[in-house]
């Protein structure tokens, strides 16, 4: 058996004798069972990913909580509640997900900047660890809910430190401009407001400038300024018992070299020290850095097209199953399951059936692929299956887990009855 070397970015994702393995499974053998295109996890890369933040917080008193919205599927959320992880919430849905994946919830940050009186009154229901709030008008609705159910509701307010995180437009978060969060220079008062209202009770601040964020600087920079306020906050006689830095570190899609999470946090933790924070609880919500680079996404070529400027390679997964590229125009590898060395190559878009110009997975890419051969998406842990549609009436995928030798089914490919049943035709 010859095994060659891992993927760039996917220590747990390799070729044996050519052949693309997720850990000790073989990719296309798990096609042919489930279909395509069809999702596979390594269990492994995610505990590697997020044991690099339990190095670098060692020692320290703190809290990771898996930023759910990255992926949400029930079986990478139990991998996460077994290895003692909490959860960073942004709905009601995403709670009754996490509880049902056995989560803790003494451990549940829910944040986001439109949650309703009834997901307030459920998550104070279930006795949730803080509420990150982004308005006044949120914290006097979450005073009234908490009132009304007997309750002292648990509070930290998200910051807006006018931060770049120098991302992507719509993953950058921490702008004057975002629409999260509360800004730097409200934040004094908004604190006032909220202590003094019986119904809340003040416990921290939490700060999220963007996703995908492969340099250090800005995670330093928005540090500095989320503890200048702290020793504003404080002087004013407000204790805050956590500080919340969020997430948004990046992976590698494209040669991206983001710090290592232990790396970055040991600098990160210098900082806090230097300005005497260092013995307060430290929250993170990484998200697509525990799974992103965890997943990839096998789909079949069915048709090559060539064109007088364009050749086309059409496959059967499209922008409803991974949607990043048509709404970030991201980059993911594409790389054939199956190695094919004596087959030329040409260069291809590749595309999926979907009747939109947009429905593309990646441009201009070397292929040497004939009708029938299974590709691998690359780095489709995140923000695909969390995302995806039924646009052209489209099934969902089917998902799998890997664990060592073991293929375990986590989701089933959705059938057109599934998408059916909750509808009628009658007039």
């Amino acid at each position: 058996m010859n095994v060659e070397a891992a993927l760039p970015g996917h220590p747990q994702i390799h070729r044996v004798d050519g052949a693309l393995h997720v850990e000790s499974v073989p990719l296309a053998p798990l096609a042919q069972s489930h279909g395509t295109p069809l999702f596979v996890y390594s269990k492994a890369w995610m505990l590697e990913a997020l044991a690099s933040y339990q190095r670098g917080l060692a020692g320290r008193d703190y809290l990771i909580c898996y930023a759910m919205k990255a992926n949400s599927s029930l079986g990478v959320l139990k991998v996460f509640a077994e290895a003692g992880c909490g959860f960073d919430i942004v709905s009601g849905g995403e709670l009754a997900r996490v509880l049902a994946a056995g989560a803790d919830p003494a451990k549940i940050i829910f944040s986001g900047v439109g949650k309703t009186r009834a997901e307030m009154r459920r998550a104070l229901e279930v006795g949730i660890a803080c509420f990150n709030v982004e308005s006044a008008a949120e914290i006097d609705v979450l005073n009234e809910v908490a009132l009304q159910v007997d309750q002292r509701a648990p509070i930290s307010v998200r910051i807006n430190p006018n931060v770049d995180p120098k991302t992507h437009p719509y993953i950058s978060t921490g702008l004057k401009a975002s629409k999260f969060g509360v800004a730097h220079d409200e934040a004094l008062a908004v604190y006032r407001r909220a202590a003094a209202l019986p119904g809340l009770q003040v416990v921290g601040i939490d700060c999220h400038i963007g996703s995908q964020i492969t340099d250090a600087a800005p995670y330093a920079e928005a540090v500095e300024r989320v503890l200048d306020l702290v020793e504003t906050i404080e002087a004013a006689g407000i204790r805050l018992h956590h500080l919340d830095f969020g997430g948004g570190l990046g992976i590698d899609y494209r040669g991206d070299v983001p710090p290592a999470a232990d790396a970055l946090w040991a600098r990160l933790l210098e900082q806090l020290d230097a300005r005497g924070f260092g013995d307060r609880r430290i929250v993170v919500e990484p998200g697509r850095s525990l799974v992103g680079n965890a997943g990839v996404c096998v789909t079949e070529v069915l048709y090559l097209k060539p064109g007088e400027e364009k050749n086309f390679c059409i496959v059967d997964a499209a922008m409803n199953d991974l949607p990043r590229p048509a709404m970030y125009q991201a980059f993911h590898r594409i790389e054939p399951v199956q190695q094919q060395a004596d087959r030329a190559g040409a260069t291809y878009d590749v595309v999926g059936p979907v009747c939109e110009s947009g429905d593309w997975l990646g441009r201009d890419r070397l292929l040497a692929v004939k009708a029938g051969d299974l590709l691998a998406v690359m780095s489709s842990g995140a923000y695909s299956m969390a995302m995806a549609s039924n646009y052209n009436t489209r099934g969902r995928a089917a998902e799998v887990l890997v664990d060592g030798a073991e293929a375990r089914l986590i989701r089933r490919r959705e059938t057109i009855d599934d998408q059916l049943r909750l509808e009628s035709a009658s007039a």
